[in-house]
């Protein structure tokens, strides 16, 4: 382990033990080499590590602060991870988002608000409106799946799922570049679970999120094993 490393790691540790608490300052620079009896330039260089992160906000001429911990600041690199990844890994997300997306839409149902439904409903009809127009049917087709999954009031959950809609947005706009029928069947699917969360109902809104997410997964993969466009992902 480099001294960079191990600074992060005594860092991290200081954070989880409660000795810096979310929105805790840390001491200035000298102060804390000399609680972690390390040298400067790796705790510097740990610092920077730890605000790109999201665990530190470096304020300048302020000082150093350990951010609020939120799910959404923490998580917040899966994004651009997720963009690098290469090869059968858009198959990979693909069955991710249909392991935990069936799961929170359920979830959903059991705590969602009459103002989570309308942001849900107003994505729905936007999505109807156009429903020629692939790209605008698909913006509104992620802000309802957002809008659904934020519903759950689970940050951590929305922010994971949220990560990976990327490049699984990218395969949608490219199913309904290519499928004639995509459009038709896409918003008879979101209806469904709209539906079904109107109604509370947590199996209906499992089920019908299922079948809408493996739907998108069985016509991937049957058009990446032909070699359809993979390299556009």
């Amino acid at each position: 382990m480099s001294l960079t490393d191990e600074a992060i790691s005594r860092i991290r540790e200081l954070v989880r033990s409660g000795r810096f608490p979310a929105g805790a300052k840390l001491p200035a620079e000298h102060e804390l080499t000399a609680e972690l009896g390390m040298s400067r330039s790796p705790v510097r260089e740990a610092v920077k590590a730890l605000a790109v992160a999201g665990v530190l906000d470096v304020r300048r001429g302020d000082g150093t602060y350990v951010t609020s911990l939120a799910p959404s600041l923490l998580l917040a690199g899966l994004g651009s991870a997720v963009e690098l990844m290469q090869g059968n890994t858009l198959l990979e997300l693909m069955e991710v988002r249909r392991l935990l997306e069936p799961a929170a839409t359920a979830l959903a149902a059991t705590r969602i608000s009459q103002a989570d439904l309308a942001v849900v409903h107003e994505h729905l009809q936007a999505m109807h409106a156009a429903a020629d127009d692939v790209e605008l049917l698909n913006f509104h087709d992620a802000a309802f799946h957002r809008a659904v999954i934020t519903a759950t009031g689970n940050e951590a959950l929305a922010t994971l799922l949220d990560g990976i809609s990327s490049r699984t947005l990218r395969a949608r706009v490219w199913r309904g570049m290519t499928d004639n029928n995509a459009a038709p069947l896409t918003l008879a699917q979101h209806t469904a679970i709209y539906q079904a969360l109107v109604d509370g109902d947590a199996a209906a809104a499992h089920a019908t999120a299922l079948i809408h997410v493996g739907t998108s997964e069985r016509w991937l993969r049957e058009h990446m094993a032909e070699g359809d466009g993979e390299a556009t992902f």
